[in-house]
């Protein structure tokens, strides 16, 4: 057998079978010639357990003899360590890629320990922007940068950015803990997030007596169709009576809404069998999509309740008009709310605003913020190992001079003391 020098390769013919040349300067390594007459510098070696291996280092012409040699010399280095590199590259190759991962952390972590609406968004940040970015490369290959030049192509959305690289660090921790990665390797440590502009609105008091008129409106008058500049037509209604009402599911939904703090998917999913008009509470949620617990509420929002029609053969108590076995969609009361929002000149303000405004009457009224904490369910990080006795009395009290006093704006009697 020849040393294997270029000229020796270059010389090789193909044959009508796949062909071995041996060199004879270092033990194992050879070329492989193909009948087509495609070259690959291959070794063979056996490992410490005895096992027969043979890899393929490099094509001729992407690698030098002399190169190719060098890489074996490396190899043969490490397997007299013990090392097996055939092995150690079969078992990359079967290693999970980053696709695997997140389906993983889908299935094991977020569906478990997550709400919906979090499900939701994890798996829509995933399929559109870490998936196609990602999910080919392999789980224990990615590296910080990878993760930073996702992070940075999304910069024009800086709370969605930040978002999916929460979402990602925590797949990535997981990672660590199903062995897929060594303990702190997350590539997404250090990665600095960017500065969002954090809202918190919630509505005054004279913003709320608008409101309230809007609402006394929608369900008496209808509220006014919206000026679009379309052509006119004969047969449409005089402009001032072009109004539609507002069906008093959205509007029960929204009065619950601001008398409680609750989240609108909480009470459009609310059923009659959570309600205890008698002890004065609610079956709510302890935190996002965990499991309901009670929640002492005041009597504001229990009369709201009260007044409710019942729907024969529906559990829900704000049950869809078209069909009683499912609960009213939250697009719906979400299609309610705008037209209410531009009849009271309050375009800027969301749903979730209304939560906001709970709270911030609630801290209004004096308490501290455990009874705060309690009457809006937070779960503070801060507090997690801390335990608070819970009381309801003071919960109901607050609950009812924060409905009480929202009432009372609704009613257009401002900021003065109002019986509930």
């Amino acid at each position: 057998m020849p040393k294997l020098t270029k000229r020796v390769v270059d010389e090789l013919q193909p044959a009508e079978k796949a062909g071995l040349v041996w060199d004879t300067d270092l033990r194992g390594f050879g070329i492989r010639v193909s009948p087509s007459g495609a070259k690959a510098y291959v070794l063979q070696y056996r490992t410490k357990a005895g096992r027969s291996r043979r890899m393929t280092i490099g094509r001729h012409g992407v690698l030098t003899v002399d190169e190719a040699r060098a890489r074996a010399r490396k190899h043969l280095a490490s397997v007299s360590d013990g090392g097996d590199p055939m092995g150690d590259r079969s078992a990359l190759r079967a290693s999970p890629t980053v696709i695997d991962l997140l389906s993983r952390h889908i299935d094991e972590h977020v569906q478990i320990h997550n709400s919906k609406r979090t499900l939701h968004s994890t798996q829509r940040l995933f399929d559109q922007f870490a998936r196609p970015a990602l999910g080919a490369l392999k789980v224990e290959g990615v590296t910080r940068q990878d993760v930073s030049k996702l992070h940075v192509s999304m910069k024009g959305t800086p709370r969605q950015a930040n978002l999916l690289l929460a979402n990602l660090s925590k797949a990535f921790a997981n990672a660590e803990l199903w062995g897929l990665r060594p303990d702190q390797s997350n590539p997404c440590r250090h990665i600095k997030r960017y500065p969002e502009n954090h809202r918190e609105r919630f509505l005054s008091v004279a913003e709320l007596e608008r409101l309230g008129a809007a609402m006394t409106e929608a369900e008496t008058e209808g509220l006014p169709w919206p000026e679009n500049g379309g052509a006119k037509s004969k047969h449409l209604p005089k402009p001032e009576k072009r109004r539609t009402m507002v069906s008093a599911g959205p509007l029960g939904v929204i009065r619950i809404l601001l008398f409680t703090g609750a989240r609108l998917s909480e009470i459009c999913e609310l059923r009659w069998e959570h309600v205890d008009f008698k002890a004065g509470t609610l079956k709510l949620p302890g935190k996002k999509g965990g499991a309901r617990k009670t929640h002492p509420v005041g009597s504001v929002a229990l009369d709201v309740l009260a007044r409710v029609r019942r729907v024969e053969g529906s559990s829900w108590v704000f049950a869809r008009p078209s069909d009683p076995r499912r609960c009213i969609s939250t697009e719906v009361v979400e299609n309610a709310w705008q037209r209410l929002r531009v009849r009271a000149g309050i375009e800027d303000v969301r749903l979730h605003d209304l939560r906001h405004t709970v709270g911030t009457f609630a801290s209004q009224a004096g308490v501290n913020a455990f009874i705060v904490r309690d009457v809006l369910r937070h779960v503070s990080t801060a507090m997690t190992n801390r335990y608070v006795n819970f009381d309801e009395d003071p919960v109901r009290e607050v609950s009812d001079k924060v409905a009480a006093r929202i009432r009372a704006s609704l009613n257009g009697s401002g900021g003065q003391k109002s019986s509930p």
